[in-house]
């Protein structure tokens, strides 16, 4: 690793693939397994900075497809880079816009330089390449940059996988050929849909460049739980060992829970702050809909065991009739509670890790979270 960057295992579950570590970055250090809040557009949306610092967040992500769209990355690059522009202190990581222009199914093209794409909003044509996405992300300046890769639909054929997965693997060499910062880990991702063969091709092949860090994508686009699981237990091990894993794009409780069992130590996620906004909200006891009826006069907080800034000030019925007359603060509080509860049950796995009693742990949280 540079001197920017390290990463130091502090401590393995015995009875399972369950890792606590701490990963050094030049805004600071976190603390894994870790549960990064997404903020799309250089926002966590319905939250400001002071809501993210209260709920313990200790890195977030921003999408590099979105803001070279607008604002535009070179604006952000005269604003002194994305931690001056948001004013956030902490590291950043961004996504290269794979997963979005994959999303773009009717509007892009995809050929070996790169993907041609429109803009869904106002119809502008664009490309990005490898190089570009490059180009953009160091520009923009977060701790971490992610490898421009394509992602398959689910579900898809074999031969589609794999023609996508080697398509992956030599924009990979491009991304690391064209990446300068020092001061910005770029990590590779291993894709290869739901085949075991070719998930375990591109662990081998991202393995063999010397990144920061590495991750698994192309989950969570549709495949059933146990499908996820299977391609993260078979994936994960086979990973470098001394360098952090960042399993992309997952956020549920049990999917933290399943993942951090299997070896992983980074997540992210919308779900917090989108589930919030449709009037969501995570308990121990499962996921709640502050619009039902049960809770109009229900004076408890969302959830006993929470100490964020919503538990502790508000009650159901409150945020329920804030909800129902569309308040705009009903999202921010169920957004402030939501991203608290996922960050604080990271912390809590991290500890019962430690204390090499995660699979207690586990089997406590998934009996009340997934009852069977």
């Amino acid at each position: 690793m540079s001197d920017f960057f390290s990463f130091t295992l502090e401590k393995k579950s015995s009875k399972t693939h369950a890792r606590a570590g701490l990963f050094k970055t030049p805004h600071g250090v976190i603390e894994t397994p870790i549960f990064m809040p997404v903020g799309t557009n250089s926002t966590v949306k319905m939250l400001t900075n002071h809501h993210l610092y209260e709920t313990g967040a200790q890195i977030i992500l921003a999408n590099s497809y979105h803001l070279f769209l607008r604002p535009g990355h070179n604006l952000i690059k005269k604003a002194g880079g994305i931690h001056k522009w948001m004013n956030w202190n902490k590291p950043v990581l961004t996504d290269s816009g794979g997963f979005q222009v994959f999303s773009l199914s009717h509007l892009r093209k995809i050929k070996e330089e790169g993907v041609s794409f429109q803009d869904p909003k106002d119809g502008k044509k664009y490309f990005i390449s490898p190089e570009i996405s490059m180009e953009i992300q160091e520009a923009i300046g977060p701790d971490i940059a992610m490898a421009f890769d394509e992602c398959t639909p689910y579900p898809c054929t074999y031969e589609e996988a794999k023609l996508s997965m080697e398509r992956t693997h030599r924009w990979l060499e491009r991304c690391f050929k064209s990446h300068t910062r020092e001061d910005q880990a770029l990590f590779p991702i291993v894709q290869g849909s739901t085949f075991d063969d070719l998930r375990k091709e591109a662990a081998a092949v991202i393995s063999s460049f010397d990144a920061i860090g590495y991750a698994i994508g192309g989950v969570s686009v549709g495949e059933p739980s146990d499908e996820k699981n299977h391609i993260v237990e078979i994936t994960a091990p086979l990973l470098p060992e001394n360098k952090p894993r960042y399993l992309m794009g997952v956020g549920t409780p049990e999917d933290l829970l399943d993942g951090v069992k299997r070896g992983v130590d980074m997540f992210d996620c919308v779900m917090p702050t989108r589930l919030a906004r449709h009037g969501g909200f995570f308990t121990d006891e499962g996921r709640k809909i502050i619009k039902n009826k049960e809770f109009e006069e229900d004076f408890s907080p969302l959830d006993k065991n929470c100490t964020c800034y919503a538990c502790q000030n508000h009650t159901r019925a409150y945020i329920k009739h804030l909800f129902r007359m569309k308040e705009a603060t009903a999202a921010t509080l169920l957004s402030i509670h939501n991203t608290h509860y996922l960050i604080n049950l990271m912390k809590e796995i991290r500890n019962a890790i430690l204390e090499d009693r995660f699979e207690e742990l586990y089997e406590e949280k998934m009996k009340k979270l997934s009852p069977r």
